[in-house]
């Protein structure tokens, strides 16, 4: 280290010296020099530094960093990271059009199809049955029963009281029997309600990089839909028991006689 210090001490002295030289030639010489060109032996070169032509002076590199410099360095890429993040966010934003049998294939691929709004005169909604059935919706999976409400990632081909058929329907279940698909029961189908657009409660997302002034705090709600399950079809329903309870006086009536 001490001997490389001595080599960079030498030659910042012979540069100087050199340079101070140059300088005075260049000022004895100056009134017989042409505009751009200067004369040594009678022959015209370009005005340059001699010291640059030695090959010591090549491999001597000066390389000047502050920690400051590194700071707003790095500080500017992070702000350039932002700028690319928050440009790549807004072209996702943009919204597709879609064909109508585009959405049509979109929609059977999540795992549901679209029937068409809800009449005022229909009554879809029916008392609870002993039946259940998992379905998958997207990458999700539900187990559902008559008359249950589930909240599934936002469906986008779909508006609020449209009628929706799940198609991907997993296993069939009763008291009696169960189905188990492989993996698709083909025959078997759950029909729901859509029944809101909503968003779920918001999650915050904190990033910090230590040592470097970088905090960013956002937050995110995810877009959900509301489905009411109706109708489970693709295994039989068993017959639901009516249970005659006696009445009040009946029971009175026989505490008498006894």
């Amino acid at each position: 280290m001490a001997s490389l210090r001595c080599l960079r001490e030498l030659s910042r002295r012979a540069t100087t010296v050199l340079s101070i030289n140059q300088t005075r030639l260049i000022s004895s010489v100056r009134r017989l020099e042409l505009p751009g060109t200067s004369i040594t032996h009678g022959i015209p070169i370009t005005n340059q530094s001699l010291t640059r032509d030695l090959p010591w002076y090549r491999s001597q590199g000066r390389h000047f960093s502050s920690k400051a410099k590194d700071t707003d360095e790095s500080s500017e890429g992070e702000d350039d990271d932002d700028d690319e993040d928050y440009e790549d966010s807004a072209e996702m934003e943009v919204e597709r059009e879609y064909s109508p049998a585009e959405k049509v294939e979109a929609a059977a691929e999540i795992g549901y199809k679209v029937m068409g709004p809800l009449k005022s005169s229909e009554r879809l909604f029916k008392l609870y049955e002993p039946v259940f059935a998992v379905v998958q919706i997207g990458s999700h999976q539900f187990k559902v029963s008559n008359g249950d409400s589930i909240f599934t990632e936002k469906l986008k081909f779909c508006d609020i009281n449209d009628k929706l058929v799940l198609t991907k329907v997993l296993l069939l279940g009763s008291a009696s029997q169960t189905i188990i698909g492989r993996p698709i029961l083909p025959d078997a189908t759950v029909h729901a309600v859509v029944e809101e657009h909503a968003l779920d409660e918001k999650v915050l997302i904190f990033k910090k990089k230590r040592r470097k002034n970088y905090r960013r705090t956002t937050g995110h709600r995810q877009e959900l839909t509301k489905l009411r399950i109706t109708d489970i079809q693709g295994i039989e329903k068993p017959e639901p028991k009516i249970v005659h309870k006696p009445s009040k006086a009946a029971h009175t009536e026989a505490e008498l006689v006894a």
